[in-house]
């Protein structure tokens, strides 16, 4: 009964380190988004021989747009976002809990990895590209809202671009055929955001995306509405897709659509044990 009884806990156990790993994989992976963002911005927008040989703002965003696009689905099927499931995007996460196939306990353990690792690639950027970072036009790639949008609008808009963007992946995640699109899908509309909205908006679409630049730079004014209205996006896709696929349910939490094999050894180790913890919980006591 002893036996019986430790299962559960090596069970927990095992998922705790498990979660641990997988946050510290986030945090990561989201310093490489902010590095990267930041980095792409200074390039292309800041003083460079790269933005001075193109014609305007709109061409620039569109060419941010695709790189920010291909460093996702990189990301994302990165060996550390197949594990952890590279949401990079606390709102991603939200969604996923919502979708039923991530734990609750897990979203604010991976939203903080998020927003820390946020801020920690934004210093690294500073630190490897120097003052320039800094100083405008790219001001550590802070997005503030273009002129005449009130806080409420941008709200709205920010969290529209974040529904459609969860409903399709939630979507697409349910279909075994169309999962592996899903880093693709992703980083596209995450890039066309960017193009679109990039001197409405900003193109955020993500809190951890205006966390750090917003933090370092000081400029905090319109933070709320970049941190909250994709977090209410998520929920309302949620809420569509089970309305749109009411006979198919989401089949991973994991943007790359597939389960690594160390990932898979765990959860059949936890199959393991809970499976053996029924069984013997089953046995008549002698």
């Amino acid at each position: 009964m002893q036996e019986s009884a430790a299962l559960p806990k090596n069970a927990e156990r095992l998922r705790t380190v498990r979660l641990a790993r997988d946050g510290a994989f986030e945090l990561i992976l989201t310093s490489v988004l902010l590095f990267g963002v930041v980095t792409i911005v200074r390039w292309v927008i800041g003083p460079s021989p790269i933005s001075r040989a193109i014609p305007g703002i709109h061409a620039e965003l569109w060419i941010v747009g695709a790189a920010v696009a291909l460093l996702l689905a990189g990301l994302i099927l990165s060996p550390p976002g197949r594990a952890s499931g590279g949401h990079t995007n606390p709102a991603i996460s939200l969604a996923m809990w919502r979708f039923g196939v991530f734990p609750g306990a897990g979203v604010i353990p991976y939203s903080i990895a998020q927003l820390l690792g946020s801020v920690l690639g934004v210093v690294a950027a500073r630190l490897v590209w120097g003052h320039v970072v800094a100083e405008p036009p790219v001001v550590y790639a802070a997005l503030q809202p273009g002129p005449g949008w009130s806080t409420w609008e941008l709200f709205v808009v920010e969290a529209l671009g974040m529904t459609v963007i969860a409903l399709v992946v939630g979507l697409c995640l349910a279909v075994p055929r169309l999962t592996s699109f899903v880093p693709w899908i992703v980083g596209s509309l995450v890039g066309l955001g960017i193009a679109l909205l990039g001197t409405a908006t900003g193109g955020s679409l993500n809190p951890a995306r205006q966390f750090g630049p917003a933090v370092v730079s000081g400029q905090t004014r319109f933070l709320w509405p970049y941190l909250l209205a994709p977090m209410f996006g998520a929920a309302i896709a949620a809420w569509l897709r089970r309305r749109i696929q009411r006979q198919r349910r989401v089949l991973t939490h994991r943007l790359c659509g597939t389960i690594g094999t160390s990932t898979a050894k765990v959860i059949e180790d936890v199959s393991h044990l809970i499976g053996a913890n029924r069984l013997t919980d089953t046995q008549p006591e002698t």
